[in-house]
């Protein structure tokens, strides 16, 4: 295929993503201390019930000990599942007029400022809010904002891949050693995958992709699963572009980022819902999540005050080959997601396998 019609194919429309100012949009901006919060949400009952976006049940388990341990006596309910499923779900709570979760932290972005509009969401700017890099939150109303930056990189398995110093490009793949060795993600199972394909593809055409098709690689549902994969001494395969392990992602794995095409970055993004039952407890874990301390520990930090200090790329605004505020935009543009997908499915078939949260591999 030519590069006009690849450009044809893969280049959609671009959509602002600017939000619409709601009803009663002003926010109320914290001004207590945290221990002032913490003892209003342990009067309120001490839990909070938050929905992460994920594909394995104890992706934030680490979260969860994290907030407990700093909060004594309070209870963080978390549970992880595709965001594609759980925005639905809060979709279903806010038309039944029956709310009970707190707090919702997804990578489905397109939804927040839809939220916002319909009146949804909380307007509450916790404390550090106004650190926030401006292209991650609602300025206005502050009812969404990102909480840590996602991203994905080329990961590969050191004692599996001996001779393989490092992996530099998204062509590097395509040599001859990887063939057999690729593990991916479906990229009409996941948006943030597919978002990666179609970035790889703006820069090297569909015959990259074809290209890659003669490796032969798995393809897997959930994006925790190739990294699994790869880590394991048990599976063939050894390499992935479509996992996020941060930057320590396990003995034997090393990563890198392509200088030949744009890798994926986002905020994953967090709101409190206007009705939520446990308001102060959502107010107190939403001060946690931006608060210094927290942001320190991330892979990647939302504040432009904190710099990420286990990443080599410190400063994500100025990161090469990536742009943490596009993946926002494409998922705004539903008519080019969905084109993309069928696309790929077109390609390889329908995602096969049980959902990630419940296969074992």
């Amino acid at each position: 295929m030519s590069r006009f019609l690849t450009a044809a194919l893969l280049l959609g429309q671009t959509f602002a993503y600017d939000t619409v100012l709601g009803f009663n949009s002003r926010p109320l901006v914290e001004t207590r201390t945290i221990e002032e919060i913490y003892n209003a949400a342990l009067k309120e009952g001490g839990t909070v019930t938050v929905w992460h976006g994920g594909d394995e049940k104890d992706q934030q388990d680490s979260l969860k000990s994290a907030f407990e341990e700093r909060f004594p006596g309070m209870t963080l309910n978390i549970t992880v599942d595709l965001s594609k499923y759980l925005d639905g779900e809060i979709d279903q709570q806010l038309y039944n007029n029956n709310v009970f979760v707190d707090s919702i932290i997804l990578q489905t972005l397109q939804d927040f400022p839809r939220w916002q509009q319909e009146g949804a969401l909380l307007n509450y700017a916790p404390v550090g809010f106004d650190k926030v890099y401006s292209a991650f939150k609602d300025s206005i109303s502050a009812s969404w904002y990102g909480y840590s930056i996602f991203f994905w990189s080329i990961s590969w398995n050191t004692a599996k891949l001996p001779n393989i110093k490092n992996i530099s490009s998204y062509s590097d793949l395509l040599k001859p050693e990887f063939k057999n060795k690729l593990v991916l993600t479906y990229p009409n199972d996941d948006d943030a995958v597919l978002f990666a394909f179609y970035q790889i593809m703006q820069q090297l055409g569909t015959k990259w992709f074809d290209d890659l098709l003669k490796q032969n690689p798995r393809w897997v549902r959930g994006t925790a699963t190739p990294l699994t994969i790869v880590s394991g001494a048990n599976y063939s395969q050894s390499a992935t572009f479509t996992s996020f392990g941060g930057f320590n992602p396990g003995k034997n794995v090393n990563i890198s980022f392509p200088n030949d095409a744009e890798f994926v970055t986002w905020p994953q993004t967090a709101a409190i819902l206007k009705n939520a039952p446990h308001p102060e407890s959502a107010k107190l874990f939403h001060n946690f999540l931006l608060s210094s301390d927290h942001q320190k520990t991330v892979p990647l930090s939302v504040r432009k005050d904190i710099d990420s200090s286990e990443s080599p790329y410190r400063n994500i605004m100025n990161t090469p080959h990536t742009n943490p505020t596009t993946f926002a935009k494409f998922m705004s543009d539903r008519v080019t997601v969905e084109r993309l997908r069928f696309y790929f499915e077109n390609r390889l078939g329908s995602a096969q396998g049980l959902s990630p949260l419940i296969d074992d591999i």
